[in-house]
């Protein structure tokens, strides 16, 4: 359904923000794009709405091209919505009547019913009749997801979705709202810095380094087989280890403590995790992170396995 073909763009001159990216997305998919800070995320989210005219490349919707503010003078595609980290809200209104706003008023029975519908996916019916103005970040956040959702799009751009809102509330509200665009079957094109966004609820996960695309593949593949530390780091804590003259790239929870082993290394400091314990360890004279299920002394010795 989404084509994108060899695009590229630049704020200033020979200064590449996205440099000959192409990709597809199926109606229904979900893609995540990971990456660090200024690497290119939200600039690729404004490229697919079509707030940004293209230096090179072009990018289809089914058989619609999309042109930016220079073929437009209202941008933004209609068949998508675009959920920026401003949000754009109406502030002296209230929750309902922000959701409201793009519903028809010739049928307010269907228009409160969605309203209704939404505010339930986004865990926010308690404030229906409350001020956004009087809104946390994280609300608002929410409620700007419910909005972009009024008239159900085929696509649906998030800029950092999660950003604001507690833990608590994070985990319910993702896995509402990903069940939620499934069984709607709209597509959905994710920009985050959070790993849980990727691995639970992307079928597609695209990594951007240095203005180019990484990796292009399954959440799976990409955290399993990871072609370099920079995609790991993105996941979790990540080893580089040479182990019999080869490097390899190791996440915490692969390396345990054993009783035997003929590869040692001596504890620096353990941090409790909750659930675990995260040890730091010096091996080789390399600092290394590996997961316990207990508290280590500094200074003891562990034998180490490799998984």
């Amino acid at each position: 359904m989404l084509k994108i073909e060899s695009i590229s763009f630049s704020y200033h001159k020979n200064k590449p923000v996205l440099n000959d990216f192409n990709f597809t997305l199926q109606q229904g998919e979900h893609l995540c794009i990971m990456g660090e800070s200024g690497c290119g995320k939200s600039t690729l989210l404004k490229v697919i709405y079509g707030l940004i005219d293209l230096n090179k490349g072009k990018i289809f919707w089914k058989d619609t091209q999309i042109l930016g503010p220079e073929h437009f003078l209202v941008p933004g595609f209609k068949n998508f919505k675009y959920v920026a980290q401003d949000f754009d809200l109406m502030p002296y209104i209230s929750v309902s009547e922000n959701i409201k706003k793009f519903l028809s008023r010739f049928y307010p029975e269907e228009s409160e019913l969605r309203t209704q519908e939404l505010l339930d996916v986004i865990e926010m019916k308690a404030f229906a009749n409350v001020k956004v103005k009087n809104l946390s970040g994280g609300q608002k956040q929410r409620v700007a997801i419910a909005r972009a959702l009024a008239k159900e799009p085929e696509l649906l751009l998030l800029d950092e979705p999660f950003g604001q809102i507690d833990n608590f509330k994070k985990n319910s509200l993702r896995r509402r709202l990903f069940n939620y665009l499934k069984k709607k079957n709209i597509a959905c094109i994710i920009a985050t810095h959070d790993k849980n966004d990727a691995l639970s609820f992307a079928d597609k996960l695209i990594i951007i380094k240095d203005n180019k695309i990484l990796e292009n593949n399954s959440p799976k593949e990409v955290y399993n087989h990871p072609k370099e530390k920079y995609i790991a780091a993105l996941f979790d804590d990540v080893n580089e280890i040479i182990i019999q003259n080869k490097t390899v790239l190791l996440y915490p929870h692969q390396i345990q403590v054993i009783d035997k082993s003929e590869e040692k290394a001596t504890v620096l400091n353990s941090y409790f995790k909750g659930s675990y314990w995260l040890i730091e360890a010096k091996f080789n004279k390399q600092t290394i992170f590996l997961n316990h299920t207990s508290i280590l002394d500094k200074d003891t010795i562990i034998n180490l396995q490799f998984l």
